[in-house]
């Protein structure tokens, strides 16, 4: 058999899932529009002996967010939205907000937001916005849980309504936290469209781009292509092989049937063949859902001078910045593979990754189902594989 430049990228995916890293695994690789590579390996359901196939689902979890961001960007270009535009326009909910002050131990010390926040503040997660879960320091830590502000029994609606009273935990535009701001930017486009949010969406993107299998739930024709949910056998140790089942994550009963909140922040189910779909929609050369300036936008830094993507206990990597939607690199982090440098990307907590790289022409799909996935390093092995196959 004549030899390719994927073998040592699919050598290397093999030995993800033989060594019980990964329970399947599915990619694909493009240059240009072009998709040179497609391998599935491993299963969708291990007990059942159920091979991974191209058209199985998988839990996008924050894969997701680059879709909601496209969705915002198509109102941008229809002039329905401006990205300095104040939210509270349309949010009421968002409107005189509190800010906690620096070193404030309750939620009562607070002071006026020195600026509303905007479209861009969404789209770069600095709006003063968190998730509230990562940080256990912080006087806002399980604060949204508790206030059940991301409850999959509410709508969008009634999910602003649960964030309204929180405090920022910063001043909008001053600092980057990871947050719900994608799942409130999914609440400004069902306003500003009149359409549910997932209606908007099949009408504007999944149609034009023919995605026919992505969504908020699964429907009983297509539940046995619902890939099984794993994780490591030990969530402090991540390099330890062995995997768990983990049907009741991430909550019982979760995209089995129509929920009413639909999470524009990690919501949506997909396959192999969407995400390849999607990923050549977001590349010049052909037919895109958002025009070439839009698209350049997104994948360029939108953060101010000295901010970056940072996480708690992290060490800090200035190279690694933020457009409208998704990361973007300035240069290679540490243990990182120098062809980083230009690329946007993001991920998903079941492991999902994706890139685009416009600086080389080249962009990947990474599909698998590891719950907090995206703590293990496969990721990272998978990217150095990929830049060599595609060198």
């Amino acid at each position: 058999m004549t030899d390719t430049p994927f073998d040592a990228l699919h050598a290397s995916l093999r030995a993800e899932v033989d060594q019980q890293f990964l329970p399947g695994v599915a990619t694909a690789l493009l240059r240009g529009r072009e998709v040179l590579d497609r391998f599935v390996y491993g299963a969708a359901d291990r007990e059942a002996g159920i091979a991974l196939r191209e058209d199985h689902l998988f839990r996008m979890f924050s894969s997701t967010k680059l879709v909601t961001a496209c969705a915002v960007m198509l109102l941008v270009e229809q002039g329905r939205l401006g990205l300095d535009e104040r939210v509270d326009v349309h949010l009421p909910e968002l409107a005189d907000r509190r800010v906690l002050r620096p070193g404030a131990r309750d939620l009562s010390d607070t002071e006026p937001a020195r600026s509303p926040i905007t479209v861009r503040h969404l789209l770069t997660h600095t709006s003063g916005l968190s998730y509230g879960a990562f940080d256990p320091r912080s006087p806002m830590f399980d604060v949204y849980q508790r206030a059940a502000v991301l409850s999959p029994r509410q709508d969008l609606a009634a999910m602003m309504k649960a964030l309204a009273p929180l405090p920022l935990i910063f001043h909008p535009g001053t600092q980057w936290e990871y947050s719900v701001s994608m799942d409130v930017l999914g609440r400004l486009v069902e306003v500003v469209s009149g359409e549910r949010f997932s209606e908007f969406l099949a009408r504007h993107l999944f149609e034009p781009l023919g995605m026919v299998d992505t969504g908020f739930w699964v429907p009983p024709s297509k539940r046995d292509r619902l890939t099984v949910l794993y994780q490591g056998v030990d969530l402090e140790d991540q390099d330890k092989p062995g995997l768990d089942r983990v049907d009741d994550q991430p909550y019982p009963g979760a995209y089995l049937e129509r929920a009413p909140f639909e999470s524009g922040g990690g919501g949506l189910v997909s396959t192999l063949g969407d995400s390849i779909r999607l990923m050549r929609g977001l590349i010049p050369g052909g037919p895109t859902l958002l025009k070439p300036e839009t698209l350049a936008l997104m994948f360029s830094n939108q953060l101010a001078e000295g901010l970056h993507v940072r996480f708690p206990d992290t060490p800090p990597n200035p190279g690694w910045q933020f457009g409208l939607g998704s990361a973007v690199r300035a240069f290679a982090g540490p243990g990182e593979p120098p062809e980083v440098a230009g690329e946007a990307s993001w991920g998903g907590l079941a492991g999902t990754l994706w890139w685009i790289n416009p600086r080389l022409g080249v962009a990947a799909v990474l599909l698998t189902q590891r719950y907090f996935g995206h703590a293990h390093p496969y990721g990272l092995r998978f990217k150095w594989a990929a830049y060599r196959a595609l060198a």
